[in-house]
This record gives structure tokens, C-alpha cells and sequence, in this order.
């Protein structure tokens, strides 16, 4: 009788909802903390400041904006919430992706998000860009866009600072998507799956 009633809470998919993802994240994210913590007083492991500070922006917003139940955003997921007055614009990202279909795998999930993210960018950016970048302010000779993109690119000109902001963006980002995975259940999977489940409110 026991035998029989394991195998039934086997066949149950148990998935955390967003909020139980969030949570779990922002402890792991305390955990991975703390650790570092303990291993850079104990002069272990020593990262510049620009590696931590990126590895942080980059896990926040993979946990809060980018999470892989944005392929449900055609519902009222928390990832979508988060966006506010702009959740819209990732319907079309929820229509086109199946739930745990591609968007739900480990390497190619995550950068579809962000390659969705880069056309909402660059969409405005097309359109706006020459009104924006002749902006100008009372003593300012050129546009003030303009001179910030060239202080950033200034700024990582340097190949030291661009891989340490490289780095922590790519770990930030990458596990903070892992998480999500492991917590649905999702094995690490190198070969892309175009079909998901049916789609369900969560």
C-alpha cells in the first residue's frame, strides 16, 4: 500500500511557483554571499569590485526580469509583474515559446531572453536614435548620449575591466537561470527541445 501510493506522488509534478522561485534564489544568492564572504577574509579568493557588482545586477535581474517562466507571459507571472507597464512586450516572447519547451533549457533558454530583450532595445533605438543623439544642454557642444557612449567606451576599452564585467555578468546571469531550472526539476540538457509541455496557469 505504501509501495503504491509512492509511485502516485512520483507521477505528480511538483513545480514551484514564481514566488517559491524568487525565494529560493534570494537565499541562494545570500548563501553564494556569505561564501565569498568567508573566502575572501580568508584570502582564498580575491574579485575586483566591477565582478561582484555585475554578477549581482546580472543574478537580480535573471531571478526578478528574466526568468525562464517568462514563456508564460501571455499569464500574470511574476517575472512579467515585475516589468510593470512594460510586462507587455514579453507576450509575444510567451506566445512564441512552449513552457519548459526551448526556453527552459540551460545553455540556449537563457540567451533567448536576452536576444528578445536586445530587439525590444534595439527597436527604439532604430527609430530614436538620431533625435537622441543630438540632444543637447545649454554648454554642451555635442550631444549628451552621444558623450556618454563614449565615456562607456572609453571605460571598456580596457580588456581587464571588459572580461571582469563579461565574467560576472555571464556567472550572475547564468546562475541565476540554473536555479530556476533545478527548482522545476529540469536536468541539464545540451540539446535544445523546441516543444514543451501545454501550456498551464501557474
Amino acid at each position: 500500500m505504501f509501495r503504491l501510493r509512492l509511485d502516485v506522488w512520483h507521477r505528480i509534478p511538483i513545480v514551484p511557483s514564481g514566488r517559491v522561485h524568487n525565494l529560493i534564489n534570494s537565499l541562494s544568492y545570500i548563501g553564494i554571499a556569505g561564501c565569498y564572504g568567508y573566502a575572501h577574509a580568508a584570502n582564498w579568493v580575491r574579485l575586483e569590485p566591477t565582478t561582484l557588482l555585475t554578477f549581482s545586477g546580472a543574478f537580480l535581474a535573471g531571478t526578478f526580469m528574466l526568468s525562464p517562466d517568462l514563456d508564460l507571459a501571455e499569464q500574470n507571472v511574476d517575472s512579467k509583474r515585475n516589468w510593470g507597464i512594460l510586462g507587455f512586450l514579453w507576450i509575444p516572447y510567451g506566445m512564441v515559446f512552449s513552457h519548459r519547451g526551448l526556453s527552459h533549457t540551460w545553455i540556449v533558454g537563457p540567451l533567448t531572453r536576452v536576444a528578445y530583450l536586445c530587439l525590444l532595445l534595439a527597436i527604439p533605438i532604430f527609430f530614436l536614435r538620431q533625435p537622441v543623439l543630438e540632444t543637447k544642454l545649454p554648454g554642451v557642444t555635442r550631444g549628451v548620449v552621444y558623450d556618454l557612449l563614449e565615456s562607456l567606451q572609453n571605460v571598456f576599452s580596457s580588456g581587464i575591466l571588459a572580461g571582469q564585467v563579461g565574467l560576472g555578468l555571464l556567472f550572475g546571469y547564468y546562475i541565476s537561470q540554473w536555479l530556476h531550472l533545478m527548482a522545476d526539476g529540469v536536468a541539464p540538457d545540451m540539446q535544445p527541445r523546441f516543444f514543451g509541455k501545454r501550456k498551464r496557469r501557474r
